[in-house]
């Protein structure tokens, strides 16, 4: 053991030798919302808009034509496999769409580079926070693993507005905590070089949301 990992674990016994208790977290914060459904539903149309989504209204009659002409001339698509296929145009088969397993170690499991030749994705998601505009994706069934919404360049993202709420304690409490969260908030971005804003560097540049009632 290093002179100075010692003095750092000195100092660390020294510091808890009379075993101090945290103090009490203050939760003040709302954890429930009053707000009406429709407003909420406004405010998350709000954030991501402003965060550079566009955002769409559909009911279930009209989702598939929305999302076949989101897609336009798009050859080759990815969805995961729970996606419920009422969803999808009515050319899918011609159109190549590749369904992907949950499990990366199918056989059967698009690759990277597979996934990049693709050019959109199609998934729906767990829940959104309204106060936020964050959409969270947890790999169930119908949002696919990871990669798949994040290597793409198109995402057109399907989000039930029985699944919006307000506030982030609302949407912590539909997510399950072992599964692997995805956040979004608009199409990918970042300011990091030159405070330049740079778009598809984390994900996606493009995110159509199909709020769907």
């Amino acid at each position: 053991m290093t002179d100075a990992k010692t003095e750092i674990l000195a100092r660390i016994r020294g510091a808890l030798h009379d075993t101090p208790s945290a103090p009490a977290a203050e939760r003040t914060y709302r954890v429930a919302s009053d707000r009406a459904a429709a407003e909420v539903l406004e405010m998350l149309e709000d954030r991501l808009v402003d965060y550079k989504a566009t955002v769409h209204h559909e009911t279930p009659e009209s989702l598939p034509g929305r999302i076949a002409e989101l897609l336009g001339a798009s050859s080759r698509y990815v969805v995961p496999a729970g996606l419920d296929r009422s969803w999808l145009p009515e050319d899918t088969a011609a159109r190549r769409a590749l369904t992907d397993p949950n499990d990366a170690r199918a056989a059967s499991a698009l690759g990277v580079r597979e996934l990049n030749a693709v050019d959109a994705v199609v998934t729906s998601s767990t829940v959104s926070c309204a106060e936020t505009g964050t959409i969270f994706l947890t790999g169930r069934p119908d949002e696919g693993r990871r990669a798949i919404s994040l290597v793409p360049d198109h995402h057109i993202c399907v989000v039930p507005a029985a699944t919006v709420v307000e506030l982030i304690p609302e949407a912590l409490a539909r997510v399950t905590p072992t599964a692997p969260v995805t956040m979004i908030s608009g199409p990918s971005a970042t300011s990091d070089i030159e405070l330049e804003r740079v778009e598809g560097v984390h994900g996606p540049r493009r995110l159509d949301v199909i709020l769907l009632g």
